[in-house]
């Protein structure tokens, strides 16, 4: 159940001439890179596979490319559990939309977007992120079912704020601990009997112990119950109903660091400090979000506490660790969408 939120990638294009596109990424810097139209192939350790990826599926599928200039901005961090990838996927897509006029929907551009992350970065994620940057609504969550991608919009209270705390660990989906975590649930199922672990309960998973091993048995565990805890988290959303929330999330971290081993100290702690901070002063909920290993946390946080709470999480960081922290408070917008100049 994820939002898009009020930081972004912006991708500026123009028409450009021959054979090469060129792309200037002002978080990188220097001169623009080249990538070849006749040589979408991927590049050893390169960001620039989010955008090769996405154009070569796009030929692929018969779109006339054309070549491009293009200029990267971004006040959106990287690597910090924030889908940073999908949306310069979701961009590059929206760009040679805009200078083709060949439109796709939501759903089929975050199919292709996701495609390009597992062929070309190496990633086998789901399509949450894809389909949160390309089909989020402004004050609502997005509960996706990942089956048939049905989405269903759930409002969020006026008066809940979000607040996101990069720990300023980066993580690398890309080094096989995503990978070996969907190996495991794929395990889990064949074992269990199931096609996956959606068509799983608890009951089945706990009859099942003896035969998947402690660490498979971890695994199929967070997957199942973290299911049904976005089953409860949407109603509990929906009737604004606080307690039920903070119950939800902390269990929900828990079970990524306990059941599937993906938290870190620095997120721990950050969660730790969200829940001393308390319900009485405005908390919510507090879990770490993101593929694990590093990045973020993301605090539902009574509005008007939002401020009290970001000093209370930067303070408590600070007493741990070496660097600093730095939350932002945000809230759910509009998904990506074309702008003509």
């Amino acid at each position: 159940m994820p939002v898009a939120i009020d930081r972004h990638v912006h991708m500026a294009v123009s028409p450009g001439n021959g054979h090469t596109c060129r792309v200037w990424s002002a978080l990188s810097g220097g001169e623009p890179v080249e990538i070849s139209m006749d040589k979408l192939e991927p590049r050893p350790d390169s960001w620039l596979n989010y955008i090769i990826g996405v154009l070569a599926l796009l030929r692929d599928r018969g779109t006339r490319l054309p070549t491009f200039d293009a200029v990267i901005t971004s006040d959106l961090p990287t690597g910090a559990g924030l889908s940073s990838s999908a949306a310069l996927e979701t961009a590059t897509a929206l760009c040679m939309e805009a200078l083709t006029g060949e439109e796709m929907t939501p759903v089929n551009r975050a199919r292709l977007c996701q495609q390009a992350e597992h062929d070309f970065a190496g990633v086998p994620c789901g399509i949450m992120d894809q389909l949160a940057v390309g089909a989020g609504k402004a004050g609502h969550a997005l509960q996706i079912d990942c089956r048939d991608l049905y989405m269903q919009l759930v409002p969020i209270p006026d008066d809940m704020a979000i607040l996101v705390t990069d720990t300023r660990v980066k993580h690398s989906l890309g080094d096989g601990e995503y990978r070996k975590r969907r190996e495991d649930c794929e395990k889990a199922s064949d074992i269990l009997g199931v096609d996956s672990l959606r068509d799983a309960d608890l009951a089945l998973v706990e009859s099942g112990r003896d035969r998947l091993g402690d660490q498979l048995f971890r695994r199929a565990r967070h997957a199942v119950s973290e299911i049904e805890r976005v089953r409860q988290f949407n109603k509990a959303l929906e009737s604004s109903d606080t307690a039920t929330i903070g119950k939800l999330m902390l269990a929900s971290h828990q079970s990524l660091r306990n059941d599937f081993n993906v938290s870190c100290d620095e997120l721990d702690i950050l969660v730790e400090a969200a829940y001393d901070f308390g319900p009485e002063r405005g908390l919510f909920g507090s879990r770490m979000t993101g593929g694990g290993f590093g990045g973020s946390t993301i605090s539902l946080v009574r509005r008007d506490a939002a401020g009290e709470l970001k000093q209370h999480l930067q303070s408590a960081f600070l007493q741990n660790f070496q660097h600093e922290v730095k939350p932002f408070i945000t809230q759910a917008v509009d998904g990506a969408k074309i702008i003509q100049g």
